[in-house]
């Protein structure tokens, strides 16, 4: 397992941590807030991330685009999620377009996880 798919790991483990704890977070501290959005987020792209680093490994998805896809669905979700619980939590914003900006990046790697299965070299 190269470097970067063990750092993508590593963040999609806490992504999926936080969506926990936002879900929580969302029932106890701030309901009917934006941290439902913000755990929904994060417990979805969480496994989409292990199963894309899974696909590109085993050869059902073509590895370069899977570890793209994977960067991605951290990435996105680092933004949207976040801005929408800094939001919420801190009264904070990472910058005017932050959420925008997550979501652009989730669905930009969902069309290459997309991709890499289409264009996967293993045949069934």
């Amino acid at each position: 397992m190269s470097a970067f798919e063990r750092v993508i790991g590593l963040v999609a483990g806490g992504i999926g941590a936080a969506g926990v704890a936002l879900a929580a977070a969302g029932a106890h501290i701030a309901p009917g807030r934006s941290l439902d959005q913000a755990a929904l987020i994060a417990l979805v792209h969480a496994p989409a991330i292990f199963a894309v680093l899974a696909g590109g490994r085993s050869g059902l998805l073509r590895p370069l685009p899977a570890l793209v896809a994977a960067g991605g669905f951290a990435a996105g979700t680092l933004l949207f999620s976040g801005q929408l619980a800094l939001r919420v939590l801190a009264d904070f914003s990472l910058f005017r377009m932050a959420a925008p900006t997550g979501g652009f990046i989730l669905m930009g790697a969902w069309i290459v996880a997309a991709l890499a299965a289409l264009t996967s070299p293993r045949s069934s």
